[in-house]
């Protein structure tokens, strides 16, 4: 593979004022090698623009926005308040006009208006969601743990960890302003987490943290109204797992063939392929990934090799796979790196 790589690793920052971390990209050799640390609190999820161009963190304060350069390193452009408390996940709109911010502590949802260059330019809309969810032990108010536009670009899905349901709102691409439009409902004491869309936009991939599942929609517009069907329910887990696992992170592949998510607790990555025309998933692995709770995982471009970031026990381990044969052997060193969150990958 000739095309060269970056990758983006948000972190906690403990005693460490870097919470992003830059590293070169050895696609052929399934490992990474750290180039540069940026300065930023607590950077608990980091997205790229659709246009490559920006890369947008969460920080304790807000959001801040860099622009990519042809090397890979980060140059500040801008930052913003959201007005509220520490946000979890943030999503760019496909035209690259909007930022979603999700709010776990606060139950919110923030929608900043963008710039030409990817600088924010402020707040657009907020929204609180309300009401008592199912886990009166755990999750009794409303955790807003991941927003994502449909491929249409026509709505905001918002899974709300702590109700057990997504809300669907209508974006105006003129102000950003939302309005809901529907409801997906997942079962009681399921807990949503994280959502993917397929490339061609007709289903839609809900990763459920407490239920430890992935529920598949086959999502339609008639032109006023959305419409989602569930066609599938998979496990993320293998029959035998550890006791208190939780579904963690949702990421599909480079090429869009493959859909990867982490199980903490259980210690685990599952693999699944993605029939392109049923939008089914087929578990090809589900594998211990030599860490301990896996916030987040990754195949490389090739889908010869993943990455695992080990939250508790600050940590990278990197695999060589073979998904023909379901295998996941560790082919590299381990990385020593402080509360990893999010990895993303770039290329130059």
């Amino acid at each position: 593979m000739s095309e060269k790589y970056v990758a983006y690793v948000s972190c906690y920052t403990q005693g460490d004022k870097n919470g992003i971390k830059i590293f070169d990209v050895d696609v052929e050799k399934g490992t990474m090698q750290e180039k540069k640390q940026i300065r930023i609190s607590n950077s608990s999820y980091v997205t790229t623009s659709h246009n490559r161009k920006c890369l947008y963190s969460i920080t304790d304060y807000g959001v801040e926005a860099y622009r990519i350069l042809p090397d890979g390193d980060l140059k500040t452009i801008s930052a913003s308040s959201i007005n509220g408390m520490r946000g979890c996940y943030l999503s760019t709109d496909y035209h690259d006009k909007f930022l979603f911010v999700a709010g776990y502590h606060d139950g919110k949802i923030t929608v900043m208006k963008l710039a030409e260059d990817g600088s924010i330019l402020g707040i657009a809309d907020e929204i609180y969601h309300k009401g008592i969810g199912s886990i009166v032990d755990r999750n009794y108010r409303p955790h807003v743990n991941c927003v994502k536009m449909t491929r249409d670009n026509k709505y905001l899905l918002a899974a709300d960890l702590g109700m057990d349901h997504i809300k669907v709102y209508a974006l105006d691409h003129a102000t950003g302003k939302l309005k809901l439009a529907d409801i997906v409902h997942s079962e009681q004491y399921s807990g949503p987490r994280h959502i993917k869309t397929s490339k061609d936009g007709q289903f839609i991939y809900i990763v459920h943290e407490v239920k430890n599942c992935v529920d598949v929609y086959r999502y339609t517009e008639d032109g006023t109204n959305p419409n989602f069907e569930k066609i599938q329910t998979v496990s993320t887990l293998n029959d035998y797992h550890a006791g208190d696992a939780a579904a963690s992170a949702l990421k599909l592949s480079w090429d869009n063939n493959y859909l990867i998510c982490s199980n903490a607790g259980d210690n685990s990555v599952i693999i699944y392929n993605i029939d392109k025309k049923t939008g089914m998933l087929k578990k090809l692995l589900c594998l211990p990934i030599s860490g301990s709770y896996p916030k987040d995982a990754m195949l490389f471009p090739d889908n010869r090799h993943l990455v695992s970031l080990n939250h508790e026990n600050n940590t990278m381990t990197f695999f060589a796979v073979d998904l023909q044969k379901g295998t996941l052997v560790m082919n590299a060193k381990e990385i020593k790196i402080m509360q990893p969150n999010c990895i993303v990958f770039h290329r130059l």
